[in-house]
């Protein structure tokens, strides 16, 4: 699903928009001031964000021969913190209307709700206002829709819950979120085990740079002792790149290009703790390249294999290439890029599709910053915007 977002000086002004590029049948998923507090409206002014799809499947749409004001958002809007200050959308809205329009706000209210009765998706068109907001919530955050109705279809089965209790369904939504995500926590290093633990991926997504945070941090804030190993021969400046860090961090490092020569360098690294392996970037529709990564990987025997996904694929290309990898014997995943994404609804489907837990999460190309241990909480917050 496309999803746009226009912003504006007044939600009239980014409703036109709307209706200009993407047409009168667009979709409203999600408004909100961005500059809602005090301060924020005298020095910035009136900020309005309003995102918006011409191909979302909920019932709220812009009304094809309508008048300027004559517009069905998603849901009636309901108060959001921003700032710390919690801003009333819901009265705000109306004034804004009702001091220009008067009684065509009630014309607006009267078409929301004509256009959720002539909804063709029953399951959607019942929804209670407040579900229907965390349905919307969801698809704006880049969560497939079919794993966003999953996660409807368990909210209203829950007997205890208040369905048109904003602040009780958000409060479960994070609880099932987080309930969903399954993590590995960190790698475990035993002393002398000589621990093998391979890196896999698509090229682009940072494999060596992750690789190099890895090794520094057990190295240098861990203090094990810890080899390199690379069989990214097809990109010399990768392999460059990565002995430059292991002269660095003052790391053993081999580079390997057949099965023999990979079994060689892992029997002389055995004495030390950990054997940490790059390898290079192979096309999830490469089956070739990923069968002779696998003849390689099985010289080395790693305990671990972690797939690197980039956070700004979309669900449908972290879904595939996860599945495509898992030839190779593939355990957990580490998640790149996170500061280059702007959603992470994406997160949700690997899970859910591939059954792999993450490990790590990066965001950015400091060594040996930027990398943390994903933990449930942390990706379900990440996930839904809570900070």
């Amino acid at each position: 699903m496309n999803i746009s977002t226009f912003r504006a000086k007044s939600m009239q002004q980014a409703l036109d928009m709307i209706r200009r590029e993407l047409g009168p049948e667009a979709t409203v998923l999600h408004t909100r001031e961005r500059n809602a507090g005090l301060l924020g409206r005298i020095f910035l002014g009136r900020h309005f964000e309003v995102a918006a799809s011409r191909d979302a499947r909920v019932p709220s749409k812009l009304v094809a021969n309508a008048e300027p004001m004559e517009v069905a958002v998603a849901s009636e809007i309901v108060p959001v913190a921003l700032g710390g200050d919690e801003f009333d959308y819901r009265n705000q809205y109306r004034k804004d209307f009702s001091a220009n329009y008067g009684t065509e706000l009630e014309e607006l209210q009267f078409t929301s709700q004509n256009l959720r009765q002539r909804s063709p998706d029953s399951a959607i068109r019942k929804l209670p206002e407040a579900l229907f907001e965390v349905y919307t919530d969801l698809i704006e955050s880049d969560v497939e829709e079919r794993v966003a109705q999953k996660i409807l279809q368990y909210l209203r089965e829950i007997e205890t819950i208040d369905l048109h209790d904003p602040l009780a369904l958000r409060a479960e939504l994070v609880r099932k979120v987080e309930h969903d995500i399954k993590v590995t926590g960190p790698i475990q290093v035993s002393s002398g085990a000589g621990k093998v633990v391979a890196l896999v991926g698509p090229t682009g997504v940072g494999k060596t740079t992750t690789i190099a945070k890895l090794a520094a941090n057990f190295r240098l804030r861990e203090n094990k002792t810890v080899g390199l190993i690379t069989v990214d021969t097809y990109r010399i400046a990768a392999v460059e790149q990565l002995r430059t860090y292991a002269d660095i961090i003052d790391l053993p490092m081999e580079v390997v290009s057949t099965p023999r020569e990979m079994r060689e360098a892992v029997a002389r690294m055995r004495s030390l703790d950990l054997i940490l392996m790059d390898t290079a970037g192979r096309s999830p529709r490469d089956q070739v390249r990923i069968q002779e990564l696998k003849v390689i990987l099985a010289e080395a025997e790693p305990s671990e294999v972690h797939v690197v996904l980039s956070a700004v694929s979309g669900a449908k290309g972290l879904t595939t290439t996860a599945e495509k990898f898992s030839s190779v014997g593939t355990t957990g995943i580490i998640v790149t890029k996170l500061d280059e994404a702007t959603t992470l609804g994406n997160l949700l489907s690997i899970g859910q599709v591939c059954g792999l837990p993450i490990s790590y999460m990066t965001d950015g190309q400091n060594v040996p910053d930027d990398i943390q241990v994903a933990t449930s909480r942390k990706v379900a917050e990440m996930i839904l915007g809570i900070q």
